[in-house]
């Protein structure tokens, strides 16, 4: 049997994205879903970048942020969408070996690089508002900069070792990932090793890196709101808030189905609807983002109106 046994190792060359079934709608439902998403994600986060890039007012470190984070989400969804919609349409559901590793891997940079970004968002916000005199310095240009690259740096370092444990395992014969796309938890569950290693530094990562960037904005707004009361005009409160209230409903939504997703134990993750959840925050999320962000916000509209030429 031992020969069988490594033989299997050896044969599996390609995995199987299953998607959400075998039936014809159950394919071309989700294709066109998937296209109309990722066409307005495209765009949404294409725009606002732009505009950010070309109106001078905007120019600061809060939109310096915000358009990492569209640029971030452009990488992100198209990880997995142009995967996902080639093979809803084309019927042919392979990834091969080192595919399914890079997809994988870049998933992973990105999803944990937006948590930490997100956290640095909320720190923006923390020191603009609590402390304006020193925002400045603070939150000069290369901070800026050094914030955003930390973040990819986290993201990487997560990657790099979630990747290394999970493609160090052995799959043997079974190639079928139960998901549209290679996600950790399904992966693992193909694998003919102990993977009890594997599921403990996904669990431990990813409750880690969850637990101390979601710690980071509460204490952020914690500190923000406690400011804000304090100031005795209506108006003042207003603005003041108007420009944390995107960020903290973008924050709900990612941490709250990343969380769901990650930060369990696999036998409890089981039992619920991975798939759907997988696809609010790889498309819906990103989808979202440039118009909360730019229709509650008064400086990106007016921003637009100057670009579309309109006075």
């Amino acid at each position: 049997m031992a020969p069988v046994r490594e033989w299997n190792r050896t044969a599996v060359m390609e995995f199987i994205l299953l998607g959400f079934g075998n039936g014809p709608g159950c394919q071309m439902i989700p294709s066109v879903l998937f296209l109309v998403i990722y066409t307005v994600t495209v765009l949404g986060n294409t725009i606002l970048v732009l505009i950010i890039r070309v109106n001078s007012r905007l120019h600061t470190p809060m939109y310096f942020f915000l358009m990492n984070l569209s640029l971030l989400d452009l990488c992100f969804t198209s990880t997995i969408a142009p995967k996902a919609m080639a093979s809803f349409l084309s019927g042919s559901k392979a990834i091969s070996y080192n595919g399914c590793a890079t997809q994988f891997f870049l998933f992973g940079l990105f999803i944990t690089t937006e948590g930490f970004l997100l956290a640095v968002m909320a720190y923006d916000r923390y020191t603009a508002i609590c402390n304006p005199l020193l925002y400045p310095v603070t939150m000069s240009k290369w901070v800026c900069v050094q914030m955003v690259a930390g973040s990819y740096i986290c993201g990487c370092v997560n990657a790099m070792v979630q990747t290394g444990f999970t493609f160090k395992l052995h799959y043997c014969g079974r190639n079928e990932i139960d998901h549209f796309f290679c996600d950790g938890p399904p992966l693992i569950s193909l694998s003919c090793s102990d993977t009890y290693v594997n599921n403990l530094v996904m669990f431990t990562l990813c409750g880690l890196i969850i637990v101390s960037t979601a710690l980071i904005v509460l204490i952020s707004y914690i500190s923000i709101i406690s400011t804000v009361l304090r100031i005795r005009s209506a108006e003042g409160r207003h603005r003041a808030f108007s420009t944390c209230t995107s960020h903290m409903l973008v924050v709900t939504l990612f941490y709250g189905t990343t969380a769901f997703m990650y930060a369990q134990p696999t036998w409890l993750s089981s039992l619920y609807p991975r798939k759907a959840v997988s696809v609010f925050y790889t498309f819906v999320i990103p989808m979202l983002n440039p118009f909360i962000y730019s229709l509650r916000n008064k400086d990106v509209k007016e921003a637009l109106r100057r670009t579309m030429g309109h006075k």
